[in-house]
């Protein structure tokens, strides 16, 4: 498809999408990699989380019950350890409380250590209707390093229950492990996408290992693959997901045209959504303005707060239009359609061009790291390689 058709197709009007996006903190155990707000605890008072969870999901919508809900995501932590009534609950009120696309996507995130049939069954019956799971590697030794609690096998044979209960899933791979050979992910990566192709999976999220400050990987000094490396794994990759028919849409992100996460894919083009639960973030538009919302952090603060207050909300602010501008930006050019100019235009009143340095983007359209044309702004698959060096120089003060 030319590129000027796929933006029109890809850019509908701000108002058109919003998204609901839930976090359950709780994990039976911590990855050493993950700097995701995710926590371990002895028990966790059910009740009380479903209670606060519908508490702060309600506050919202009387701020937003204008907008039509494309999409819920469940995220974390690990979801799949919610209890599928929790769950249930929220969908229910999501319902309640905003109009709902006919094609309500759905979206919940589990690990196959926590996965079993009739659980599946029960999100399921609940209303999600698109899984993710966090395979990780289909090869033990590096399920072992990277801290996983479950094997190939079952990692698996919840993708098999996946396929069986639900009209959609996907899962999550990391490469990009020092010492990892191109052979080595050549290797399982296509056993994994013959696994995926056997049992119909439209979407893969493939992330390399990145080494975040704080984490144990971090405190030990653990290493991933060096930049070049890296850079020749993402080839290879992009290489391997276009010839089984899942390109990238976005840096990690491959799928099926049409079997995209449409929650995530709206986040990413700059659409509004409501963060509910610890830690979460939105972006919600309040008198032509985009206000950041950011929630407390720590679980155990955030529920003392919505049960004292009715929410949690540690910050909230209203996005300078720079900050927008440059924030659009960042998360656009890491799709593979780039940042359209009319809905940029319709976020933020101003041209693409009125936030780039001239310099800078000189620079990056020679050296084929970016195009720019009528119809937007996008990064190759060479700027892909180094995109956050491309944001510096395009991003220039």
């Amino acid at each position: 498809m030319p590129v000027s058709n796929r933006f029109l197709d890809n850019n509908p009007g701000p108002d058109e999408g919003f998204g609901v996006y839930i976090h359950w903190p709780f994990c039976a155990s911590m990855c050493p990699y993950c700097d995701f707000n995710s926590h371990v605890a002895e028990t966790v008072d059910h009740r009380s989380w479903w209670a606060a969870l519908l508490s702060e999901l309600n506050h919202f919508a009387l701020e937003t019950n204008g907008r039509t809900v494309t999409s819920v995501f469940f995220g974390g932590g690990t979801p799949s350890l919610m209890a599928p009534e929790t769950a249930a609950a929220l969908i229910d009120a999501v319902g309640k409380h905003w109009p709902t696309a006919d094609d309500l996507e759905i979206t919940l995130e589990a690990n196959p250590s926590t996965s079993e049939a009739g659980r599946f069954q029960a999100f399921r019956d609940a209303g999600v209707n698109r899984l993710s799971i966090g395979v990780q590697s289909f090869r033990d030794e590096n399920l072992s390093f990277l801290g996983r609690r479950h094997s190939v096998a079952e990692a698996k044979g919840a993708l098999k229950m996946a396929a069986d209960v639900f009209p959609r899933f996907s899962f999550d791979l990391i490469y990009g492990l020092a010492g990892q050979s191109p052979q080595d992910w050549v290797q399982e990566l296509d056993e994994a996408l013959e696994y995926a192709q056997s049992l119909g999976a439209g979407h893969l999220s493939l992330y390399q290992l990145t080494i975040e400050t704080g984490t144990p990987f971090y405190r030990d000094g653990v290493k991933a693959a060096d930049g070049d490396v890296g850079a020749g794994l993402y080839e290879i990759t992009q290489d391997k997901l276009i010839e089984a028919g899942l390109p990238a849409y976005e840096i990690s992100n491959h799928a099926r045209p049409g079997s995209e996460c449409r929650h995530n894919l709206e986040i990413w083009r700059g659409g509004a959504y409501a963060g509910i639960g610890p830690g979460a973030h939105g972006r919600l538009p309040v008198r032509g303005r985009t206000e950041a919302l950011y929630q407390i952090h720590t679980p155990d603060r955030w529920l003392a707060a919505v049960e004292q207050k009715g929410h949690g909300t540690a910050k909230r602010q209203a996005l300078p239009t720079r900050s927008r501008a440059e924030e659009l930006l960042m998360t656009g050019l890491r799709l593979i359609e780039g940042v359209g100019r009319a809905r940029f235009q319709s976020l933020t009143g101003r041209q693409v061009e009125d936030y780039l340095d001239k310099d800078g983007l000189e620079l990056m359209t020679g050296g084929g790291f970016v195009e720019m044309d009528e119809t937007g702004l996008r990064a190759t698959a060479t700027g892909r390689l180094c995109l956050n060096e491309v944001l510096r120089h395009l991003l220039a003060p």
